[in-house]
Order: C-alpha cells, then structure tokens, then sequence
C-alpha cells in the first residue's frame, strides 16, 4: 500500500468515524418543543413535562417555545417548524388541525404536509360552554334562544376543527350564532367580558370557575368526567363523532434515530404518575398512541371533516 493509499484510507476511516459519532450523539445542542398557543393549557403543561424529561435524559437544554398565532390559530407556528431544519432540534406540539386542515388553507409551506407524527398524547376535554347566567341551560336551550335572540360565539380559529364541529352542531339544531370572533385564548375573562356569549375552549381554562359557568356540551366520543351531566357532541349528533387530540411532529425528513430517542421519552413521561395525575384533576385524557396510528386516525378525522364541510355548505 502506497503511502497516499494509506494516507487517504485513514481519512476516509477518520470521517467515518466523525459522522457515525455526529448521528450517535443527538441531541448535542439545544432542543425546541413548538406549542403554537399561549402558555398554560394541558398541550402547553404536558410538552413542558416531556421538555424536562428530555433534558434530564439526554443532559442537553429543551425548552418549550410558545408561538401563538392571533387569528391564525396554531398555524403560524406550524410554519415555523416546518421551515427549521429535519434534524430532530425543533419539534411541533400540534393540536389536530394542523395535519387535518393545514394542508387545505393555501399555506405553501404547510401544502403538502411536511410532517410525520411522532405520536399523539392528549385528547381535549373541550367544551361548549355559556356564563352562569345565560338563559339556557343545554343545547337545545341554546337552539330555542338563538331563535330570537343574537348570540355571539368565541373561538380559536374559523377552520380549526372544533369550531368547525361547533357550528356544525348548530346547523344540525336548526339555529346558526349571530357573529363569531377568534380567541389566543378563551377561558373566564372571555365569558365574564360580555364579548361573546358561547365559547368553544378547553375545560382546562375555564377550571377556576367551573361552578360559574354552564358546560352545555363536550365534543369528543366520550363524556368528560368533571362534567358527567353535559352531552356529547357525538350524542347529540352521531355524525360530529370527533376527538380533539394534540401530538408530536416533526419534519418527514428527520431521520428515524432521532424520532426513536424522542418517542422514547415522550411515551414515558405522558405515562408517568405526574401526567396521570394531570389528567385525572382536568378530565383529559393521556395516553401514548403511535405513529401509524395517529395516521390512520388523521384519515378519519379528514373524512369527518368533510362530512362538517358538507353540512355547514348547504
């Protein structure tokens, strides 16, 4: 072996071993959790459990980065994620919407869908709730009321899914709300304002004053344990069956390895006695389901949506 052989085998062998330890070493830099809302709801507290997790595990800095959107909902952070490199670094926590309606808004960035699920974690305990001193007490009360009297409904955003089911809902009971206007965020403040009169929220940001207000229904397949009394959307109308959940992405090209080392933790602490214990105080449930389930949970939820889209056109 000549010497330039040699010499250009042990480079070759050097780089070799540069990049094996390059892909065997994430994460070594600062790692970035994307809730696209405001601080404070079950998305927001259980990222900041795995955030944590995450950096106790792997000894490298992950924080939670709260990007909401205004009247864009959660998709201006949903861009922001996927314009950052597929390297595992920025991660989304992503609310249903995204993978579901994202990719038919016209967004380029979001059009076709740039990210594959890690895994799902929560599903909401969203409601449809009023003030404690509206003049209706259910759903169908609402209905008789709207009749002849405007009503004006709060929401996250117009195309996100559980305004969507919201009106949907309506539309079924044969009444439709005067106005509607979208909320960063909607909990008691909103209500006790005066600016709307119904909003569609998580019953998570309006636990301080749960015994004030009148959940009138929960949209989901499942009643919700802090408010057993108040219906189903899906009860109501069996064609609305639809479960807001938030999950995990990343980019399609980030490498399998590094969505492995990020599932690994994510599935623990979602299962952890601390995040059990959230869920039990919220009525949320959390769970860990895996990616090619939330796949073929995405292709549902697009079929149920279009089954709104169809009631809200005619």
């Amino acid at each position: 072996m000549t010497t330039l052989t040699r010499t250009a085998t042990a480079v070759a062998l050097g780089l070799a071993t540069i990049a094996g330890s390059a892909q065997a070493e994430y994460p070594e830099k600062p790692v970035e959790f994307v809730v696209p809302w405001p601080p404070g709801d079950l998305e927001d507290v259980l990222t900041r459990m795995i955030a944590e997790d995450f950096s106790a595990a792997y000894g490298v800095p992950a924080a939670v980065v709260n990007k909401p959107g205004g009247g864009g909902g959660p998709f201006p952070g949903a861009i922001e994620v996927a314009n950052a490199p597929a390297d595992g670094y920025t991660i989304g926590s992503f609310i249903i919407a995204i993978p579901v309606v994202g990719p038919q808004l016209g967004i380029a960035e979001l059009n076709p869908n740039p990210f594959v699920p890690l895994g799902n974690f929560l599903t909401y305990p969203f409601v449809i709730a009023a003030g404690g001193n509206a003049p209706y007490d259910d759903m169908a009360g609402l209905a008789a009321h709207a009749q002849e009297n405007d009503v004006v409904l709060g929401h996250f955003g117009a195309p996100l899914v559980p305004t969507q089911v919201t009106l949907g809902l309506a539309s079924e009971m044969g009444f439709s709300y005067a106005a509607d206007a979208a909320f960063d965020a909607l909990d008691c403040n909103t209500l006790a304002s005066g600016d709307v009169d119904v909003i569609n929220t998580t019953l998570q940001l309006i636990l301080p004053c749960l015994d004030d207000v009148k959940v009138l229904a929960s949209i989901g397949s499942e009643r919700i344990a802090l408010t057993p009394d108040a219906p189903t959307v899906s009860e109501l109308a069996p064609n609305l069956d639809v479960a807001l959940w938030n999950g995990l992405f990343v980019h399609e090209e980030t490498p399998q390895d590094v969505r492995d080392k990020i599932i690994a933790v994510a599935q623990k602490t979602v299962m952890s006695e601390r995040a059990q214990t959230l869920a039990a105080e919220t009525g949320a449930l959390v769970y860990w389901q895996d990616a090619d389930a939330v796949a073929t949970q995405i292709e549902k939820d697009i079929e149920t949506l279009g089954t709104i889209e169809a009631i809200l056109s005619k």
